[in-house]
């Protein structure tokens, strides 16, 4: 039975925007005439980074508990109420076959709403450390598609099914550009090696700091660099060559095949692009994820040789040395590539696919 309408909703940060769109993606590929509506948070990157991907979006109030004391969170009692009933009204009007949750303030309104109407619904988690409210939604969903082993201890086990985190198409086909041509792409010297940082589609205030420190020495050794900076971090490059810093990176695709080594978050997302592509990465988990997901996920790696990992304390002193000596360790980087590789699923898609189907049959 063909799909005809589909509710995708989460987001907040690029993790969970960008494999909600490739599943949306995959969705209109498959079934050209399918309807598809993405729920996402008021304020929050969802609100922007959907619709320049071509699907329809609408935002609920809802907001997070802030760790530290804010007088906003006297108001988030009611803004989740509030969005409950906006999203009991969206799926009255919108009718979907079934609602798909990727993470975020937005899919716990609208995975409940859902559900109390007995309407098929899927989490995707990402991560290998589940958060608090896909833990609660887990007892009210049909399916949970997971990337790692081990997700019983968060979720009921009949439930879970090992998928793989999906990779958007134009990050999949990046295997296939050559590194020089990438590099002359980009304007970067295809004889010198390139590092590429990315501190997740908001930035890094850490990892932002800790490359701007030590800036000159990349200059020194002979090294360029590719820096998403994020929106709120604007530094001073012209005086060195070979650098150039970007707020965003439009076409990560061209800049993960010309990078020889990639420094990043820990995000289940970029893992799973640098997995795939097979990339010698150092990576510093963000230790303000909830619960420490970051370092979980990195830890899988870096246990497996498949990657270095800098502690976000450590990253002022360490983070620059430690990517220079990899760029000139040629051993390494193959040794990384080629183990990270093992943790590749490249059949994320179809498989998350194929228990949506399984779901509405």
């Amino acid at each position: 039975m063909p799909l005809n309408k589909v509710i995708i909703s989460g987001g907040g940060t690029g993790g969970h925007i960008f494999p909600a769109v490739a599943i949306g993606n995959e969705l209109k590929r498959l079934y050209p005439t399918i309807e598809i509506l993405f729920v996402g948070a008021l304020g929050r990157m969802e609100m922007e980074k959907v619709p320049a991907a071509g699907f329809k979006i609408v935002g609920l109030p809802i907001t997070g508990i802030q760790r530290s004391f804010s007088i906003s969170n006297i108001f988030v009692p009611f803004k989740l109420i509030t969005s409950i009933l906006k999203a009991k009204k969206i799926i009255q009007a919108f009718k979907p076959d079934i609602v798909i949750g990727v993470g975020g303030y937005a899919s716990a309104a609208i995975l409940y709403a859902a559900s109390s109407k007995s309407i098929p619904c899927l989490i995707q988690e990402q991560n290998s450390y589940a958060g608090l409210t896909n833990k609660w939604l887990s007892k009210k969903v049909n399916t949970i598609c997971v990337a790692y082993q081990g997700m019983e201890k968060f979720f009921p086990k009949e439930k879970i099914m090992i998928t793989g985190n999906p990779v958007r198409a134009a990050i999949a086909d990046a295997s296939g550009i050559n590194q020089k041509s990438a590099k002359d792409r980009l304007g970067f010297d295809s004889a010198l090696p390139m590092v590429l940082v990315i501190g997740g589609s908001q930035g890094s205030r850490m990892i932002n700091q800790s490359i701007q420190s030590k800036l000159v020495l990349f200059e020194e050794n002979n090294c360029q660099l590719l820096w998403q900076t994020g929106q709120l971090f604007s530094p001073d490059t012209q005086s060195i060559k070979g650098i150039q810093a970007l707020p965003f990176i439009g076409d990560m695709a061209t800049a993960y095949a010309a990078a020889d080594i990639v420094i990043s978050r820990a995000g289940a997302t970029s893992i799973s692009e640098l997995s795939l592509l097979g990339k010698s990465c150092i990576l510093v988990p963000l230790p303000s994820a909830a619960e420490d997901h970051q370092t979980e996920n990195a830890m899988a790696l870096v246990n497996n040789s498949a990657a270095l990992l800098i502690r976000d304390s450590e990253a002022n002193d360490k983070l620059v040395a430690t990517a220079i000596e990899l760029l000139k360790n040629k051993k390494l980087q193959l040794e990384l590539s080629e183990n990270i590789t093992h943790f590749a699923q490249p059949n994320a898609l179809v498989n998350i696919v194929d228990q949506i189907r399984k779901l509405t049959q």
